[in-house]
């Protein structure tokens, strides 16, 4: 099966680390995220941001949602995070592991050491991020 990409124009862009770029006010009270300038570049076809935890993890912070995209990808650069996926149970992912998680799969944060960071990738770019009842 042949499978095609929307057909818009896409530019190239180069972003660079500035330690100003972590910006917070996103999806998580207890994150920091850089954007790393996909989202513009494809067109809102992908989105990828470096995400930064900047709170310790408390269990309270866990809040199980799921997100409305075709595919998501989480790469751990940095320390180590956990998360409980539906169906699956808790995983584990250390500075060099990575995981795609299907579609519309129930999760929540576990847990996540204080200096982690982790790379993200998401299809669309625009998508709705929804908790659960």
């Amino acid at each position: 099966m042949e499978r095609y990409l929307p057909d818009a124009p896409q530019r190239f862009v180069i972003s660079h680390y500035t330690e100003a770029d972590f910006k917070t006010g996103g999806l998580r009270d207890y994150s920091a995220y850089r954007d790393l300038g996909v989202a513009g570049a494809t067109n809102g076809l992908a989105e990828a941001h470096v995400i930064r935890m900047i709170a310790p993890y408390r269990p309270e912070l866990s809040v199980r949602h799921h997100h409305n995209v075709q595919f998501q990808l989480v790469y751990c650069l940095k320390g180590w995070f956990e998360t409980d996926f539906e169906g699956i149970g808790p995983r584990r992912l250390m500075a060099g592991s990575c995981w795609v998680q299907p579609p519309g799969i129930h999760h929540t944060v576990v847990g996540g050491s204080d200096d982690c960071e982790l790379l993200e990738i998401l299809v669309p770019a625009e998508h709705e991020t929804i908790n659960d009842p």
